[in-house]
């Protein structure tokens, strides 16, 4: 076990070989100024008073490596949930632009289906213009052959008309 205690003058109970092997934990070792490293062995008075502290050093130290490990676990986590929300982004963005080029080609092809309609319409509306030109014509010409068969039938009715005048007292005759 390491102890660090004051260089100038160490207690006496230190300079006593014991013959027993001691301890040594190099990795809580911290240089500091005025002190030295002074080895412990178990036997010595206190032993009692400085486990403690390097129990609750060495528990420090591995609740750190724990804390430490749980970061680096986390930092990774991290990364990959990161990673994955850059794939789902970039899938949803291509299927965004497959939609965006659908959407696309049914508007190219519903506007080629409305200017064929609006031809449509047009042909339509000067056929009925046209057709309503030719029914008025024909209505014209109904209406003179009317009334050429109307002055035909005139004529014809006041010439039977005075025919049957001149007619009349011979069947005045009859009744």
């Amino acid at each position: 076990m390491s102890y660090f205690g004051p260089a100038a003058n160490p207690p006496s109970i230190f300079q006593g070989n014991f013959n027993l092997p001691a301890v040594e934990v190099s990795r809580f070792l911290i240089e500091f100024p005025n002190y030295e490293e002074v080895i412990i062995t178990p036997n010595s008075s206190c032993i009692s008073n400085n486990s403690t502290s390097d129990e609750a050093e060495e528990h420090q130290f591995i609740s750190s490596s724990i804390l430490d490990e749980r970061k680096q676990r986390r930092m990774i986590s991290n990364r990959e949930s990161a990673r994955r929300s850059r794939m789902r982004k970039q899938r949803h963005l291509d299927e965004l632009w497959s939609q965006v080029l659908r959407l696309r080609t049914e508007n190219h092809n519903l506007i080629e289906k409305l200017n064929e309609a609006s031809e449509t319409h047009d042909r339509v509306l000067q056929e009925n213009v046209r057709l309503k030109e030719e029914a008025a014509q024909l209505h014209t010409k109904l209406m003179d052959l009317q009334l050429t068969t109307n002055s035909d039938s005139y004529s014809i009715f006041t010439h039977l008309h005075s025919s049957n005048h001149s007619l009349t007292p011979s069947q005045d005759l009859l009744h």
